[in-house]
């Protein structure tokens, strides 16, 4: 393929939702279009995956046969998944195919989490059985020290397992980590330390078999020109850069568009490039719904196409104004209807911008609990449309009974208003009397004291549930955004709204006919002129990575190591040598086990050698008789020893003296 560098140089809290934002994850894997073949089958055949995964499974049900408390799973040092359990564990795939544990663990998860959907009477127990295994897949990341093989084969390589008799699609531990939320597993150093290596774009897909990963090759190449690449845009990165440019420059046309009123009504250039972007997103928002279908519907996807919608309209009744002569009414009055709507969406432009700010840490944990607020608000929602329905249904009634609706206006603005904390009750006391009124403060008082109080309990529990885990969340949602963009790369990275120069200048006009090669070269070259003001960025700033990384490897230290402050004179100091290390072990507590169980094992350790010593005494032709005897001399004799004691004591008071005092301990001694 033609780099672009040859251009310059010839040298070159529910599971339900989770189910589905799981079934959502697989189909918006493939939603970027590609060029490539099918891709090659799974390194382990399905049948032997899924038979891993039955071993692990077992393993759980016998580990965790009854109900149990959940904290003792998750705690650190759990007594029940213990070393023993997860070594075992890591035995399931035999040496040959250990790598497939950790994705065949999260595929017990998914089991143990369906079963407690199917078993409502052993839900508690199903649910304890999928922690445990997200524990133990965890455990055993954290346990790899070989960080290429974690990497290339446990977490990336993709596996399939057997679904009534076939292949399910190929996936690797990330994706189905991601698809589960499981959160445990996500939190885990090796995960996160993958998924900022696919983020960085130091591990990208094999041009030849997209199902592998494989670091990129160029990370210690210091020339320049090496890293000016088009391909280069694959980079989540850099694509996630890109969209935030081009959401900044969208809001940017639309504040210019709105503050720049044409009493005439003629499109200026700023306006034209604000429907030219609009069009752009609505053309991959409809490529993407075509792919994908139902399932790429969420909250965001709704959220943008209303904002579409309402822009198209606008430009409509803009086109619409066109069709009439200058200071025509009509033309004055859809200019005027066109820019109400342009300004309605001011908000929507606004909060447009938190879909592409949840890479930071504050916006991303903010956007996971408006998420779940939302999703909790269907239950509000839910139960109030029951509500209204009913009321509405006994006041539509009550207007009735004189054959004529006369108030319908009024009684649905009066319930909008209770609904928005407002009620209004001057116009009910002639209503119907005395039933209006009285079903009227029946209605206010299930809405605002009832339904609302609901509402706030239910975004409560969904704040405090995020906030509490607020760390774990948001790597879970820049996994799931790094995923987004790693999953179906496309090899032609055009995001919107160059993706209109995609379909209208190369699509159309030459993909049909034009040999795979040049078409592919030509891509190429329209990418290199589109995005070479970021290129010429991300070309210094990874050949500084590889100065960066080159320094790391010749100290031995991993790539992406940094030296902190208390690492600069670390170098420097011996703690062996000065004695401080054998210090410091000698005080240090034993954090893996409580007090108690250390004093019982100690106690446990004497026991047993009491033990052996009674058995050697046996053996050494002592019998009861004897050793009763003997204890019985020893008993007699610390009798003596007390008596004699006692006399010690009399002598001293009487005042014998030191010296007799100490002749006599001498004595008690024999």
């Amino acid at each position: 393929m033609v780099r672009w560098s040859k251009l310059f140089n010839s040298d070159g809290h529910d599971r339900r939702h989770r189910i589905q934002d799981e079934v959502r994850s697989r189909y918006i894997s493939a939603v970027l279009p590609t060029r490539r073949d099918h891709a090659p089958p799974p390194p382990i055949p399905a049948k032997e995956v899924t038979k891993i995964a039955l071993r692990l499974k077992h393993q759980i049900e016998q580990v965790i046969p009854c109900e149990v408390d959940e904290g003792l799973v998750t705690k650190p040092h759990s007594s029940i998944i213990t070393n023993a359990v997860v070594a075992t564990a890591k035995q399931a795939g035999g040496e040959e195919h250990k790598a497939a544990v950790v994705y065949c663990l999260l595929v017990v998860k998914k089991w143990f989490r369906k079963q407690a959907l199917c078993e409502l009477w052993d839900a508690d127990m199903h649910d304890v059985r999928a922690t445990a295994a997200e524990i133990m897949a965890k455990r055993i990341i954290e346990g790899e020290e070989d960080m290429d093989y974690l990497m290339e084969e446990v977490l990336l390589k993709r596996y399939s397992i057997l679904i009534d008799g076939e292949a399910s699609a190929p996936a690797n531990a990330i994706e189905r980590a991601v698809d589960l939320h499981a959160l445990t597993v996500i939190g885990s150093s090796g995960y996160q330390k993958c998924i900022s290596y696919l983020w960085r774009g130091w591990l990208v897909q094999d041009d030849d078999d997209p199902s592998k990963f494989v670091p990129y090759e160029k990370k210690t190449n210091t020339d320049y020109w090496a890293h000016l690449d088009p391909d280069r845009m694959r980079v989540p990165l850099y694509q996630n850069t890109v969209q935030i440019a081009m959401s900044v420059l969208f809001l940017g046309l639309y504040t210019g568009a709105i503050n720049t009123i044409n009493p005439t009504g003629d499109i200026d250039p700023i306006e034209a490039l604000l429907y030219i972007f609009t069009l752009g997103f609505v053309c991959d928002e409809v490529s993407k719904f075509w792919k994908v279908g139902r399932f790429y519907v969420g909250f965001w996807n709704v959220f943008n196409s209303t904002l579409y919608i309402l822009l198209t309209v606008s430009f409509i009744l803009r086109m619409m104004a066109l069709g009439y002569v200058p200071h025509h009414y009509n033309r004055q009055h859809y200019n005027q209807l066109s820019y109400n709507f342009l300004a309605f969406t001011a908000p929507m432009f606004w909060m447009r911008l938190l879909l592409y700010l949840d890479t930071f840490r504050f916006f991303g944990a903010m956007l996971v609990v408006l998420k779940v607020m939302m999703r909790e608000s269907l239950i509000f929602f839910a139960l109030l449309l029951v509500v209204i329905v009913g009321f509405l249904q006994a006041f539509i009634g009550l207007d009735l009974t004189d054959a004529r609706l006369e108030d319908t206006s009024f009684i649905i603005q009066a319930m909008l208003n209770a609904i928005m904390q407002s009620p209004e009750f001057d116009g009910f006391d002639k209503f119907a009397p005395p039933f209006g009124i009285i079903l009227y403060y029946i209605f206010t008082f299930v809405v605002m004291v009832i339904l609302l109080n609901v509402l706030i309990a239910l975004y409560n529990s969904a704040y405090e549930d995020i906030t509490n885990n607020a760390i774990d969340e948001y790597m879970a949602l820049f996994a799931q955004k790094t995923m987004q963009f790693v999953r179906a790369p496309d090899e032609n990275v055009f995001i919107a709204p160059f993706n209109l120069v995609e379909l209208v200048c190369l699509v159309l006009p030459f993909e049909w006919w034009m040999p795979k090669a040049r078409y592919e070269r030509l891509n190429d070259m329209v990418m290199g002129t589109i995005y070479s003001p970021l290129l010429i960025v991300t070309a210094w700033m990874e050949t500084r990575e590889a100065h960066w990384v080159k320094w790391n490897r010749r100290r031995g230290e991993e790539d992406d190591d940094i030296v902190d402050e208390w690492e600069q004179v670390l170098g420097e100091c011996d703690f062996e040598t000065d004695g401080w290390d054998k210090k410091v072990q000698a005080t240090k507590p034993n954090v893996e086990f409580d007090t108690g169980v250390l004093e019982i094992r100690k106690l446990q350790k004497e026991v047993s050698e009491l033990k052996e010593l009674l058995l050697e005494m046996k053996r050494g032709g002592w019998g009861a008789d004897t050793l009763g005897k003997s204890m019985l001399g020893e008993t007699e004799s610390e009798k003596e020893k007390e008596k004699a004691g006692s006399s010690k004591s009399a002598a001293a008071e009487e005042g014998d003296g030191e010296d007799f005092l100490n002749e006599g301990e001498g004595d008690g001694t024999e």
